[in-house]
């Protein structure tokens, strides 16, 4: 049986993101359960216009693990991404030509922060770090 979206539930919540790379601006996560329980909803605004509004919808499937996140942002930009949250450590990565992505956070042992960053890599093996996000749990 797979871990489906229970192992998400960490994520649950109102969090505030900080990046060193962007000191500007902060974001706000909102991530909520939807459809009863079925589908979790990742809200992401920016205090900072530059930076996207996002929507995500992840679902689980029952043979395995990662979650599937579909993706969505203000600049039209659609993505599908896959998502775990094991051992506190909270993943999310997507392969494409030329444009691999993953994000990789640590999750406190309170759950109260994650600290991560965004990585990127063309050819899928040499990885540059794209930006870091830091979330704070509001509440």
């Amino acid at each position: 049986m797979s871990l489906g979206l229970k192992q998400l539930d960490v994520l649950l919540g109102e969090w505030v993101g900080t990046s060193k790379a962007y000191p500007e601006g902060h974001g706000h996560l909102t991530v909520t359960l939807t459809e009863d329980g079925r589908f979790l909803r990742i809200e992401s605004r920016e205090e900072d216009e530059r930076f996207p509004h996002s929507t995500q919808l992840v679902g689980a499937d029952d043979a395995r693990d990662e979650c599937t996140v579909l993706y969505y942002d203000s600049r039209g930009v659609h993505r599908v991404y896959l998502m775990t949250v094991m051992a506190r450590e909270w993943k999310m990565w997507r392969d494409a030509p030329k444009f691999n992505q993953r994000y990789i956070g640590k999750i406190s042992d309170d759950g109260e922060s994650i600290a991560g960053q965004w990585e990127m890599s063309e050819d899928g093996k040499s990885w540059k770090v794209d930006f870091d996000i830091t979330y704070e749990k509001v509440g």
